[in-house]
C-alpha cells in the first residue's frame, strides 16, 4: 500500500481520485461489454465464411470432377495480385476491413479449352475471396481480443485495487483528522479550565 500524508490537502486529492475512478469505471465496463459483443460477431462471421467456403469447395470439387479433364484446371491459372482493405474502428480499436481482391488469370486459348473453364475460374475466385475475408476478420478478432485484455485489466485495477485503496486512504485520513480535532478541543478545554483556576 502506498504511503500517504494525513492532511486536508491529501484528503481532497484522494476524494478527487475516487471521483475520477468511479466516473471512468462505468465507461470501461461498457467498453468491455462492447468488445465482448464485437468479438462474438467476428467469431460468428469467421464460422459463416469458412462454412460457405467449405460448401463452395465441395460443390466445386464435385463439379470439376464431373466436367473437368485432368490437367486443364490447375491453381496456377489464377493468381492474386492485390488484396484490397481499408481501416475501420470498433470501440476505439483500429481494424482492417475487407473490400476485395484483384486477380490475374493466366491466359488460355478459348478455342482449345473446355467451355466450363471460365465458370471454374469464377468459382475459384469466390473460394479465394471467402478465404481472404476470413483471414481479415480473424485479424479483427485478434485486435479486439488484445484490447479486451487491456480493458479487463483496467476494470480490475479500478474495481479491485484503486477504488478500495482510495476509500481506505480517505477513511484513514478522516479518522486521523477527526482525532486531531478532538485532541485540539480537549486541549482547548484543559487550557480554559487552567485559566479559570488560575483566575480564581
Amino acid at each position: 500500500m502506498a504511503k500517504i500524508k494525513l492532511t486536508k490537502n491529501e484528503l481532497k486529492k484522494q476524494k478527487d481520485s475516487l471521483k475520477m475512478y468511479q466516473r471512468y469505471l462505468p465507461t470501461l465496463m461498457l467498453k468491455k461489454q462492447q468488445l465482448q459483443g464485437e468479438i462474438r460477431i467476428t467469431e460468428l462471421r469467421i464460422k459463416d465464411l469458412l462454412s460457405e467456403k467449405e460448401k463452395l469447395d465441395e460443390t466445386f470439387r464435385k463439379w470439376v470432377a464431373v466436367f473437368g479433364e485432368t490437367g486443364i484446371f490447375t491453381p496456377k491459372i489464377l493468381k492474386i495480385i492485390t488484396v484490397k482493405t481499408s481501416q475501420g474502428n470498433i470501440a476505439g480499436v483500429s481494424i482492417p476491413l475487407f473490400i476485395g481482391a484483384e486477380f490475374e488469370i493466366f491466359p488460355y486459348d478459348f478455342a482449345r479449352t473446355p467451355f466450363w473453364l471460365d465458370t471454374a475460374v469464377e468459382k475459384m475466385k469466390q473460394v479465394i475471396l471467402l478465404d481472404l475475408e476470413a483471414r481479415i476478420v480473424e485479424e479483427q478478432r485478434k485486435r479486439l481480443d488484445r484490447e479486451l485484455r487491456t480493458t479487463t485489466q483496467r476494470v480490475n485495477l479500478f474495481e479491485k485495487v484503486k477504488i478500495p485503496e482510495t476509500k481506505l486512504f480517505i477513511k484513514k485520513i478522516q479518522v486521523y483528522l477527526g482525532d486531531q480535532q478532538t485532541a485540539a478541543v480537549v486541549r482547548g478545554k484543559i487550557a480554559k479550565s487552567g485559566l479559570v483556576k488560575a483566575a480564581g
